[in-house]
């Protein structure tokens, strides 16, 4: 396979890499700018505290139980009522709010249409505590908290802080992974070291993704249940989901095909190969009745090899004449097969 075939058996990893770089970017674009909708429907989660109300509408137990049935012992019913009783009196919400990779959004809904009204500058390692970004940081709000929320906010930090970083490594390998796919054009050794930043561009992204979906699959399931008695919903965005594990899809099939370039798809003709003394390695047979230069030793055809007899004593021990001076490179002059 000559160069051409090279360079469509790279084609395909190198598309499916260029489209795991765009999901990436569109995962951390999500929640960046208020006046954009495709990006406003980037989010990891959305909290809706249109319906907030202090009074639950479930009964006492029936929340105390629910609160138990998720390992939250410390936390009683009367204490969820007081916070988000204070939540209502001290702060002015927005009615919904939504986390993203680099910050959050918040916004108004109006007939069951969601309006983005801004949105938070973008930070690194960023994670949504709550009461910082409510403003509610007052002594009174965090008496009534749990002694174990800080302990839970702190791990949460720490996931979320994780979480980034894959994000950003897997797409600072993604673009590495491109500009070195342009050497795996040349040679196999090229697709070599290509498919190294492949595996750690999939690996990064992979680990990236899940984190993300147990992450905020963890939050809805252990606390959309409670929150939902007082009116406030947890809902997890779906197009970022599918925006992070196609980026994971498509850099798994460019590992597969980086890898298969590797072993085949070599760029040299399988014409071009040649022996030790840099000639073809297929030599064409003699044509018949054909001239060539006689060897040393050899004798034209037809004629005898020339017996040598001494010379005789009157002359010296030579002959008057001699009769030997002939080519050394005489042909023969047909030759026969």
């Amino acid at each position: 396979m000559g160069k051409a075939g090279r360079v469509a058996c790279i084609f395909t990893p190198y598309v499916l890499t260029i489209a795991s770089l765009i999901c990436i970017i569109m995962v951390g674009l999500g929640c960046t700018k208020s006046s954009s909708d495709t990006l406003n429907n980037l989010y990891f989660m959305r909290i809706d505290l249109q319906n907030i109300t202090s009074e639950g509408s479930e009964t006492v137990t029936e929340i105390e139980n629910l609160l138990e049935q998720y390992g939250i012992t410390d936390v009683s019913a009367q204490n969820v009522s007081n916070v988000l009783s204070k939540l209502q009196q001290d702060s002015t919400l927005a009615d919904f709010y939504q986390i993203g990779l680099w910050g959050y959004c918040d916004g108004d809904i109006n007939n069951k249409k969601t309006n983005v009204t801004e949105c938070s500058k973008p930070k690194s390692e960023f994670y949504f505590n709550p009461f910082s970004v409510w403003g509610l940081d007052s002594s009174d709000i965090k008496d009534e908290l749990p002694s174990e929320y800080n302990k839970v906010m702190n791990i949460y930090k720490t996931v979320s802080k994780w979480m980034f970083i894959a994000y950003l490594v897997a797409f600072i390998v993604t673009i590495v992974e491109i500009v070195v796919g342009f050497f795996a054009i040349c040679s196999r050794w090229g697709s070599c070291v290509t498919t190294l930043f492949a595996l750690l561009a999939f690996l990064f992204t992979a680990a990236a993704s899940i984190t993300s979906t147990v992450l905020f699959s963890i939050f809805k399931s252990s606390l959309g249940t409670t929150l939902k008695a007082y009116g406030i919903s947890l809902s997890m965005g779906k197009n970022i989901y599918v925006a992070t594990w196609l980026a994971v899809a498509f850099s798994l099939g460019a590992l597969i095909f980086w890898t298969f370039s590797v072993c085949c798809c070599s760029g040299r003709s399988p014409y071009g190969h040649r022996n030790n003394n840099n000639t073809r390695g297929i030599t064409a047979e003699k044509a018949p009745y054909t001239y060539e230069p006689l060897g040393a030793g050899q004798v034209p055809y037809g004629h005898q090899q020339p017996t040598s007899y001494p010379a005789p004593a009157a002359h010296g021990g030579q002959y008057p004449m001699t009769t030997t001076n002939q080519r050394s490179n005489a042909y023969e002059p047909f030759r026969h097969s």
